[in-house]
């Protein structure tokens, strides 16, 4: 690698438009050198790099040559976006450092896919969105930090114009990500997320609400113009238009309590000499003062903000972080689902056993702390993952495939759904990704039914079987009564599931969610009485804050010492139970979202907020420090550290929660600091 103080040394894949326009900026830069270019034929990288210096060794003619490349040190992605995600993510196994056209990818899904592998790969990743680079742009945040227009209310935004149809281009084609939002749209919307975060002063902030109108065009689906209404958590409102079917005004106000900001040219900054004025209307005055950002070639001043932060030591460029990329792409998202646009190739149907990055799904290297372990449930065959992945919150087939996939690749193979999740839909996305992964022998999933007021052996079968229809499978590994009923006895109930057992739709074992001990007891003593198998789960909650109230009705905990003693006692002999632990975490009580005198949060105050929790609370924040870890960790690891099998669901939405779920794995809990942290003893 080169020192700070030399060129940083740019290699760019592919050679189309974009690719010719950011190695002019490069060339005109202070800070980088080409020194590459890939393409997918030599006769194509032969003319790019000598129209743009570079010399002849260095004109690769496919894209894996130039990330083999010794003499490329940061790689400008500049294909269609749906094959961003591939290149980005062999780019940073390459050890490239990676600045990728926007949008980054078709979707948050391939976002985090994308991000997640710069991040394991140590190299810098930036989403190339160049005007928030200009001095423009920083001119309008400083603008509207310092209260220049007193309290911000409204922010309005466009970007567009107009382009004839024609199916085999990308702005039209369905496979190719094309439409209007996606293309121009993306700016508006990460204009008025930058703008809201200004006026709280933060980076950037998210939209509470996203609603939207569209026009898709009938033949290839795409948007051929849309609008989005966007309300922020502070109260401001933003209006956004984008379209590639007609000319519309691309420019972009922000209105406050004390005037307002006019950027009539807030995207296309190539002007030089006075192009790139903002105008601000003070209240009252009769003339507007005249800001000029002017500045050369913007995509310098991209290449040079990256190679700044990545010579400085950032971990991202501020003028487009990584979580800002993931803000506006899970917000364009939402701006496509209320347009009802969803490309063909992010259905389920289009899915394959390759993952978003087109490649075979595999297991990673085991790390210890890294690694998902796996443990056993008496009566299943197949290992199980102490984390099971919680499928209750996934909106769409690709952001749960992004998920999915980096869980299964980190050791994971057990699966959480419920017939009432999403009303199916949860189950639906679960059974399509496995299906199309190949995957059904290698995972364990655990299928829930029969809650309030289905309930019923009835109830329970009938659930059953449109759950195995859904999950697009005969059978699951593991199925619980997702809520008890008094009123049945629960030998009726043990004879529902020993049925579907013995014709094979339950494969492993079967329990109950939400079952007392003594209810559990029940069951299981008539089964023995009767020769057949009984429960062999029990999935309540369990955390090391206790429940005070249940957060939905019909809950029931295991932390309390009896429930504890009861599993501890049959633990590794015939009548054995595991515990399926949800909300492990407490729902939030061990982070900075509790405090005695914050009350916001009012279903984490009702459930968790009691004396003896916080003394729990003040046991772990120090446990925590001396360890060196966060303290969620250390309340998953108490869930594992249990002297009877037992094993956390979690619920990550995204992959970044995902890692910080793993983070327990770094620590071990010794039956004295658990018996400590529980308030069993006085001392260590």
């Amino acid at each position: 690698m080169s020192s700070p103080a030399s060129p940083l040394r740019w290699g760019i894949l592919s050679t189309g438009r974009i690719a010719g326009t950011f190695a002019r900026g490069v060339a005109a830069s202070r800070t980088g050198r080409l020194v590459a270019v890939g393409s997918r034929s030599a006769e194509s990288a032969a003319r790019f790099a000598a129209e743009h210096g570079i010399p002849g060794e260095h004109a690769h003619a496919s894209y894996d040559a130039l990330l083999a490349d010794a003499e490329v040190e940061a790689v400008y992605i500049a294909t269609p976006h749906p094959e961003h995600i591939e290149w980005a993510v062999q780019a940073a196994e390459a050890g490239k450092h990676v600045l990728c056209e926007k949008p980054a990818g078709i979707n948050h899904g391939e976002a985090m896919v994308m991000i997640q592998a710069a991040r394991r790969a140590g190299v810098l990743f930036m989403e190339a969105f160049m005007y928030r680079c200009h001095p423009q742009t920083a001119k309008v945040v400083e603008l509207v930090r310092g209260g220049a227009i007193g309290e911000v209310k409204m922010i309005t935004a466009g970007f567009g114009f107009r382009s004839d149809y024609n199916p085999e281009s990308r702005l039209w084609k369905n496979a190719l990500g094309g439409g209007a939002i996606l293309d121009v749209g993306c700016y508006p919307m990460s204009f008025a997320r930058l703008v809201a975060g200004a006026a709280s002063d933060a980076p950037f902030a998210e939209p509470v609400e996203v609603n939207g109108a569209g026009q898709l065009h009938p033949e290839s689906g795409v948007d051929v113009c849309a609008v989005a209404s966007l309300r922020f958590a502070s109260g401001i409102v933003a209006q956004l238009s984008t379209s590639i079917g007609a000319t519309i005004d691309s420019s972009a106000r922000v209105f406050g309590t004390e005037g307002w900001i006019e950027v009539p040219h807030p995207w296309v900054l190539m002007k030089s000499g006075g192009g790139q004025q903002i105008r601000l209307h003070r209240r009252g005055a009769a003339q507007p003062e005249i800001f000029e950002a002017d500045a050369p070639n913007v995509y310098s001043l991209e290449a040079d903000a990256f190679a700044d932060a990545l010579r400085s030591g950032a971990r991202a460029v501020p003028a487009m972080s990584p979580d800002d990329t993931l803000g506006n792409l899970a917000a364009l998202d939402r701006w496509r689902r209320a347009i009802g646009l969803e490309y063909a190739t992010e259905k389920p149907s289009a899915a394959g056993p390759l993952t978003l990055a087109r490649r075979p799904l595999v297991r990673r290297p085991a790390r210890a702390g890294e690694t998902i372990p796996a443990g056993r449930i008496k009566g299943l065959a197949k290992p199980v993952a102490r984390l099971f992945m919680g499928c209750d919150n996934q909106l769409s087939f690709g952001h749960g495939a992004a998920v999915w996939d980096d869980y299964y690749e980190r050791g994971g193979n057990a699966f959480d759904t419920a017939y009432i999740y999403g009303n199916g839909r949860m189950e639906r996305l679960l059974g399509a990704w496995i299906r199309a992964r190949g995957l059904r022998d290698q995972v364990v999933v655990l299928a829930k039914g029969g809650h309030t007021p289905f309930c019923t052996p009835e109830g329970v079968v009938r659930q059953l079987h449109e759950s195995l229809e859904r999950l697009q499978t005969d059978h699951c590994d593991l199925y619980c009564l997702h809520r008890d009923n008094p009123a049945i006895p629960a030998g009726e109930l043990v004879d529902a599931l020993a049925g579907e057992a013995r014709a094979g739709r339950i494969r492993g074992v079967f329990g109950g969610s939400n079952w007392s001990i003594a209810r559990l007891a029940e069951a299981n003593a008539y089964a023995k009485a009767k020769g057949i198998p009984g429960f062999g789960v029990l999935s309540n909650q369990f955390s090391l804050a206790r429940m005070v109230e249940a957060p939905w009705g019909g809950c029931l905990s295991a932390s309390d010492p009896e429930s504890r003693a009861w599993l501890a006692a049959r633990a590794g002999g015939p009548e054995e139970v595991a515990l399926l632990a949800w909300s492990s975490q407490a729902r939030g009580f061990f982070t900075e979202r509790a405090a005695p005198d914050r009350l916001e949060d009012k279903e984490l105050a009702r459930c968790w907020y009691a004396d003896d929790n916080w003394e729990r609370r003040a046991r772990l924040m120090t446990l925590a420090q001396e360890k060196g870890v966060s303290p969620p960790a250390i309340a998953a690891a108490y869930v594992l550290a249990q002297p009877f099998p037992s094993f956390a669901l979690i619920g990550p939405r995204t992959i970044a929660e995902t890692d910080s779920s793993l983070e327990c794995l770094r620590v071990s809990l010794t039956r004295t600091e658990c018996e400590w942290l529980n308030l069993e003893r006085a001392a260590r």
